[in-house]
């Protein structure tokens, strides 16, 4: 594990460096977007019209910001749970998207459309909005403003940290983890029996 300084938009040749468990601080422009702000997208995507943002090389903040008090770029900026998004997401990786940040796990169909298109899946610390939010340069909302907390937002980011979950080689932090408690879980029942 190592922890790495990316300067965004992501390209294979960097997501292919990344393994599951390294630490990372992000850097430049990526899109806020939930569920909501997700159907829309794949609505016009199903019905073979144009969206209104560019997937290519991008990456998504599963994250809906409470309001911005006064002399702030934005509000608490934690993020959702990433399984709401999840039957929209491989749609949205087949297009060009790379990187996800959320919190919690992924299905399998979404784990192999990482795979598929080298792509990642990051976690940022849930509960921690407030100090997320400090990482936040400049917010802008790009569509759906109607949706409020949930319209799709470009942000900049200076060293947002994260955490690698899943990565293009389809290496799950979670998976390893539980793994490693059940082992020794597993070893230290084995010398309570000795």
């Amino acid at each position: 594990m190592q922890e790495i300084k990316i300067k965004l938009p992501l390209r294979d040749d960097m997501t292919e460096k990344l393994e599951a468990g390294d630490y990372v601080c992000l850097s430049g422009e990526l899109y806020v977007a939930r569920d909501a702000a997700h159907k829309r997208l794949l609505d016009l995507i199903e019905a073979g019209k144009k969206i209104p943002i560019s997937l290519d090389g991008e990456t998504i903040y599963y994250m809906g910001p409470s309001p911005a008090r006064e002399g702030q770029v934005i509000g608490s900026a934690g993020p959702t749970t990433a399984s709401r998004m999840d039957k929209y997401t491989p749609t949205l990786l087949d297009l060009g998207l790379k990187g996800m940040i959320g919190k919690g796990k992924r299905s399998r169909e979404v784990l192999d459309a990482i795979v598929r298109n080298h792509a990642v899946y990051f976690a940022a610390v849930g509960g921690a909005g407030a100090l997320l939010s400090k990482c936040i340069q400049k917010s802008e909302i790009i569509c759906y403003e109607e949706l409020g907390a949930e319209a799709v937002r470009r942000i900049t980011v200076e060293d947002l940290p994260l955490v690698v979950v899943i990565d293009c080689k389809g290496k799950n932090l979670y998976e390893m983890a539980a793994h490693k408690y059940r082992q020794e879980k597993h070893i230290d029942k084995v010398n309570r029996l000795d």
